[in-house]
């Protein structure tokens, strides 16, 4: 039902667009799909031991940080993907003190994305939002719960990175500073991940692999297991309160309620993102 539901709302979204539009939504597709080809064919242990080689290159430029972080800037624009990765990169490269790189670059990179598009696309948003019930009613919502349900969507991990950072750059009663106390929620998530990269690393260079004990290889391994372990349950909760809000919107008497709860749900498939096409 909500697989039916899901494709049956983004064939009609689609219908909707200028061609242009089409034809990003295509070239984004084909990027995903070569992007996942591309690691069948090429090998999960090849592209670690890439990225544990170029984490090293970049450690050894001195300037290596401020490219992770100019690079988390910029795929916090959607339509870019990376921003996992790049943080696994940053634990890759500097261990746990990437996380400052990559909290810094997170917090300042979304921050940076809301005010570039309430500033270049406030117009477009506003031309849509003005015809879109869904959205005036989120607007509604959001300006009545204020912070509390701004962490709740902000923290999930749907919509996703790049798409939350434009859904509430699409909604005038978010404020920048609410957006950044927010965004703060996110970094033990962006904690994790450096984590993780930090500790993929030590498997990753075969050199190292051929020096480790096989008490080492399965302790670093386990770290590794119970990290992606942590972040899906944690990620799973917050989706779960997430979701939970959105029924309760939807059995809301209120049709202000139910107008918002499927706008949160159109914002996970980017909504926001094919207006401004």
């Amino acid at each position: 039902m909500f697989l039916t539901r899901f494709l049956g709302s983004a064939s009609s979204r689609y219908e909707k667009l200028s061609p242009f539009g089409k034809a990003v939504t295509w070239f984004i597709l084909l990027f995903y799909a070569c992007m996942i080809t591309f690691i069948v064919l090429v090998t999960p242990s090849r592209i670690a031991q890439f990225m544990y080689d170029l984490g090293q290159g970049l450690r050894r430029l001195p300037y290596g940080s401020l490219v992770l972080m100019a690079a988390i800037v910029l795929v916090s624009f959607p339509p870019f993907i990376g921003h996992t990765s790049l943080a696994n990169l940053c634990g890759f490269t500097y261990g746990m003190r990437g996380f400052i790189p990559a909290s810094i670059s997170t917090v300042g990179g979304s921050a940076i994305v809301f005010v570039v598009l309430r500033f270049f696309f406030s117009n477009r948003l506003r031309k849509w939002t003005a015809t879109n019930d869904q959205w005036q009613a989120l607007e509604a919502v959001i300006h009545a719960k204020g912070l509390p349900l701004i962490i709740l969507i902000r923290a999930s991990s749907f919509p996703p990175w790049v798409y939350s950072n434009l859904l509430f750059a699409s909604i005038q009663s978010v404020s920048l500073i609410q957006f950044i106390l927010a965004t703060l929620f996110v970094l033990p998530r962006v904690l994790l991940f450096v984590f993780l990269g930090s500790r993929i690393a030590s498997l990753s260079d075969g050199e190292q692999r051929s020096h480790m004990d096989t008490s080492t290889k399965i302790i670093n391994g386990l770290f590794v297991v119970g990290g992606i372990m942590i972040s899906i349950i944690a990620s799973a909760v917050v989706y779960h309160f997430m979701q939970k809000e959105i029924k309760v919107l939807h059995e809301s008497p209120s049709e202000t309620d139910e107008l918002a709860a499927d706008a949160l749900e159109d914002a996970e498939e980017g909504a926001p993102f094919l207006a401004l096409l």
